[in-house]
């Protein structure tokens, strides 16, 4: 078995929201930290001037991933196809700035709309998936425009009601049926939703091309509950050689805390999350 090979990142949500071209103010101290990869979630972007960034990236040593999400005005399962269509037009344009950035994958749970979580019949989650499904088809259609793939990440039940665990994604992407469409897993949601978090990442495979992490409370990695040996024991298992990204929030940016229920600060600083989480994790998955 050979043993996995994986780069670490952090999110600039952990600092700041929306990620913006100042943003790259943050790229000097993550590189300094010793992170290799730093993860932009493009929320708007007409804030970003790719040109700017892509320099800044150079500059620092890092290289970019990219994840989106889409809120409530922003739905593949939605009745109303005008929610599709704001879908597709947010797509293109993140897509676009992407392939800009040179990244081979946007990462995101792009099925639904985050935080859409509801005691649905069997039937109306039926019509929901399927709808998913054929508007992930055009989504994946876009994607391979730009020479991209999208990984789709299962949220926990408090956040979406209708992919949960790495099962369930699985059998989203087979229905779909695109070869463009893969996996990215959070250890956050894992530690709510899965059984057994090794056999969880093990089902996925080679369809895993992204993984995020932070505690099970959503604070410093290796500071909580979460099973970190099982969690390096299945990305060795599927000999796993992408990205782990330290992916929380801060609870500074009142509306986005509000959004993730971070109701209290996970560490004296972001800074020492940042830095003490990335101890962790090369002790757990690289040494």
């Amino acid at each position: 078995m050979m043993k996995s090979n994986i780069t670490f990142g952090v999110s600039t949500w952990l600092w700041q929201s929306p990620f913006t071209t100042n943003s790259i103010a943050l790229f000097p101290k993550i590189k300094r930290m010793g992170f290799d990869v730093v993860e932009i979630p493009l929320e708007n972007p007409s804030l970003v001037d790719v040109a700017q960034v892509k320099q800044a990236l150079g500059d620092n040593g890092l290289t970019p991933t990219v994840c989106i999400v889409f809120g409530d005005d922003k739905d593949l399962t939605a009745a109303d196809p005008v929610l599709h269509d704001n879908c597709f037009e947010f797509a293109k344009r993140c897509f676009e700035q992407a392939k800009e950035l040179e990244v081979n994958f946007v990462a995101g749970p792009l099925y639904a709309a985050v935080g859409k979580a509801r005691l649905a019949t069997d039937e109306q989650r039926k019509i929901e998936w399927d709808r998913s499904v054929k508007n992930l088809r055009k989504l994946a259609s876009l994607a391979r425009e730009h020479a991209l793939q999208i990984a789709l990440e299962p949220l926990n039940r408090f956040e979406s009601d209708l992919i949960n665990t790495a099962d369930e994604v699985m059998r989203l992407i087979g229905d779909i049926n695109e070869d463009c469409v893969k996996v990215a897993l959070d250890g956050f949601h894992m530690t709510i939703e899965e059984n057994n978090i090794r056999k969880a990442i093990n089902s996925v495979g080679d369809k895993l091309i992204h993984v995020q992490v932070s505690e099970n409370h959503r604070g410093i990695p290796g500071t909580g509950l979460t099973p970190w040996q099982d969690f390096a024991d299945g990305l060795k298992d599927i000999e796993y050689n992408g990205a782990m990204v330290i992916e929380s929030f801060t609870p500074e940016i009142k509306e986005l805390a509000a959004a993730v229920n971070i109701w209290r600060k996970l560490a004296d600083d972001q800074d020492s999350f940042a830095k003490q989480g990335l101890e962790f994790l090369k002790r757990t998955f690289n040494d």
